[in-house]
């Protein structure tokens, strides 16, 4: 089997921005970060790839914050006719309303991340004052829309009130919330250095991540571990390299717990490629709108 044909998602980090500084982001984003190097066209091809020739069932838009590119709704309504599923994983704190148009496309979801019950212990991570009404507010403009939502919630500071938040966002109709702890990663690495044993193994076996300068890894938290930029090769043509097997066999193979399922913002986590139980014998999906070419 080519090591391609196990690839179940990828991350598109469309900006590096973001309107909030949370102390955990794995990437380090915040308003003063750049949106990074990558064009509109540069992501027009890189999508158009994932569907044909890759045959990747499956893209996450995240960044940063992915509402803040103005390019947001290009990208969904492009991926969607492409026959790819798309998931937008927000902040949910300014959505305006080219996006709700967007967000409403057959195929898409949308997460985000809530930390507290409590507005001030939801700001103190998040860094943003208001943040906590804003994202509550759309969390159910989401539900009250029947967008597909699910919602990650983050222990980062003694004390937090996660079980009250896992109660609240249940209470008001979320179906799906994974809780989790903050993961020495970015933010919170306070001067470790990364290694491979912070990675679930699912990484560039199921899954890969494209930053915003274009560069190539297997997951927003293995950043470590580049092989290539698609402004200078094609993403295709990364993959297939054989550089993209070697760091494959330097990566731990899957186990039963994922360490890096860090529900931040700028997080991966528990998308289908990222779950502990997923299977590596896994069949391509090939999107109905590309199976007369293939």
């Amino acid at each position: 089997m080519n090591a391609v044909d196990t690839i179940r998602s990828i991350e598109l980090e469309i900006t590096g921005t973001c309107d909030l500084q949370c102390t955990h982001c794995c990437t380090m984003s915040g308003p003063k970060v750049s949106s990074g190097l990558m064009t509109r066209d540069n992501w027009d091809q890189v999508i158009t790839d994932v569907a044909a020739p890759l045959g990747i069932p499956a893209v996450q838009m995240i960044g940063g914050e992915p509402t803040l590119s103005p390019h947001l709704p290009h990208y969904i309504e492009l991926a969607t006719e492409l026959g790819l599923a798309v998931e937008v994983y927000s902040n949910l704190t300014h959505i305006r309303p080219a996006l709700w148009h967007a967000f409403n496309r057959p195929g898409v979801t949308l997460a985000t991340s809530y930390y507290s019950d409590h507005a001030e212990q939801h700001e103190r991570i998040t860094q943003g004052k208001g943040s906590h009404a804003r994202t509550r507010a759309n969390i159910l403009e989401v539900l009250d829309r029947g967008i597909p939502l699910r919602v990650g919630i983050v222990e980062v500071n003694p004390g937090q009130r996660v079980a009250e938040a896992e109660a609240e966002l249940r209470a008001l109709g979320v179906k799906r919330v994974d809780v989790d702890r903050a993961r020495k990663v970015g933010r919170a690495a306070t001067g470790t250095i990364p290694t491979v044993d912070e990675l679930c193994g699912h990484c560039f076996r199921h899954r890969v991540s494209i930053d915003p300068d274009g560069n190539v890894s297997g997951c927003i938290l293995s950043r470590f571990l580049e092989a290539g930029n698609v402004r200078e090769r094609p993403l295709p043509e990364i993959l297939h390299d054989a550089l993209w097997s070697e760091i494959t066999a330097t990566i731990p193979t899957p186990r039963s717990a994922c360490p890096p399922d860090d529900s931040g913002d700028c997080d991966p986590a528990n998308t289908d490629a990222c779950l502990p139980d997923y299977p590596d014998d896994v069949t391509p999906v090939v999107p109905l709108s590309l199976e007369a070419t293939t």
